[in-house]
């Protein structure tokens, strides 16, 4: 006769299963899922470091229930099998030992392989698991600059550039360029590759490829501020004839991104709407690179060329002009914008057409240049 106690234990289970998992539907598999080759690497990598790990962690978890129940209590059967002077067993001593070492092996070659290969600096060899890049191919330069708290595209083969709005052609090698113009940031796509971070005064490298038309979102792994939380950009993956199409639309915007325009996009803002420049100063992402896109600066490079040459000598102890890079009076903000608890945000037209628009509905930044520049330090 059935025990109703157990019918009663099934059945809650199998109702309350459905409920239990029902969290689990609001969960992005997006890097489980990804769209670039990169990110499908890595994704492999997780998988297999995984299954390696778990060929310990399974056995250990069925051993523990297999004792408790083997040796309980109310198992006579068990008191036969009890040796009071035992105290070694090589086969067992074999086991413990070789099982984690064999796993601990094929982990360190796979990180030792996987490091190499997916080496964020080194140019790509394939398009996928089936398709080597022709060596001829040049990779698309994407210039990334995180802003506060906003992003920068700027496409300098194409001498245009974007805020808030990464496109790419599909099956096209990519490399970015990436640095920060004030505090650290993390440039991530979860569809495209792992994140890479963003830094004032350096630039960082990625390459990648997308591998099929997808819209996703792109976002700061690396808490830089206030703004932080809504500082993401709107990634999308095209066919040739839709990124030619982009790119023209583009174009076709009468915004510039000269270095006043920069300087005054750069200062902090929240929330910034998507904006294009049809053109770009070819010398801008070098500059911002290098601390100098304010007139009068001296560029890093430029300081470490003297440097090189042994210095320049007593006299420029105190030839400070253009050497202050950091707050007040910096490549971000200026003085008077703290005087006049200046709000700021991009001096760019919105995508969708809006002239003149340098808030959208729903900004709830209230900050000044000078006071968000303050909470983020």
């Amino acid at each position: 006769m059935s025990n109703p106690l157990s019918l009663d234990r099934a059945w809650i289970f199998r109702w309350s299963a459905p409920i239990l998992a029902l969290p689990l539907t609001g969960c992005n598999w997006v890097v489980m899922n990804p769209s670039g080759d990169i990110a499908v690497q890595q994704r492999d990598l997780i998988l297999i470091s995984t299954a390696l790990m778990l060929l310990i962690v399974v056995p250990v978890m069925a051993l523990v229930v297999f004792f408790a129940w083997r040796y309980r209590a109310a198992n006579q059967a068990a008191d036969k099998d009890y040796d009071p002077d035992w105290d070694h067993s090589t086969k067992l001593e074999l086991l413990i030992w070789s099982a984690p070492l064999l796993i601990i092996i094929c982990l360190g070659a796979l990180t030792w392989v996987s490091t190499h290969k997916l080496d964020p600096y080194r140019p790509l060899e394939r398009i996928d698991a089936r398709t080597a890049i022709d060596p001829k191919v040049k990779p698309l330069t994407v210039e990334v600059v995180a802003l506060d708290w906003k992003w920068l595209f700027i496409y300098p083969e194409l001498g245009i550039a974007t805020v808030n709005e990464l496109a790419l052609p599909v099956n096209v090698p990519v490399r970015f360029d990436i640095t920060a113009s004030t505090v650290m940031n993390s440039f991530y796509v979860p569809e495209l590759a792992g994140q890479i971070y963003a830094m004032p005064g350096m630039k960082t490298q990625l390459h990648a490829v997308a591998n099929r038309p997808v819209a996703g979102t792109g976002i700061s792994a690396n808490y830089s501020g206030a703004g932080f939380t809504h500082m993401r950009f709107a990634y999308r993956a095209l066919d040739r004839a839709a990124f030619d199409a982009w790119a023209a639309r583009v174009k076709a915007s009468r915004a510039s991104l000269d270095r006043n325009v920069y300087l005054t996009l750069a200062k902090p803002s929240e929330k910034a709407p998507v904006a294009y420049f049809s053109a770009v100063d070819p010398k801008l992402f070098d500059a911002v690179v290098n601390l100098c896109p304010r007139p009068g600066q001296r560029c890093m490079s430029e300081l470490m060329h003297v440097n090189m040459m042994g210095g320049a000598g007593k006299e420029s102890a105190r030839d400070t002009n253009g050497l202050r890079y950091d707050f007040p009076d910096s490549h971000v903000i200026e003085q008077s914008d703290q005087n006049r608890g200046q709000e700021t945000a991009p001096d760019a037209p919105a995508a969708d057409g809006a002239k003149g628009a340098s808030r959208i509905p729903g900004d709830h930044s209230s900050h000044s240049g000078a006071d968000a520049h303050a909470q983020h330090r």
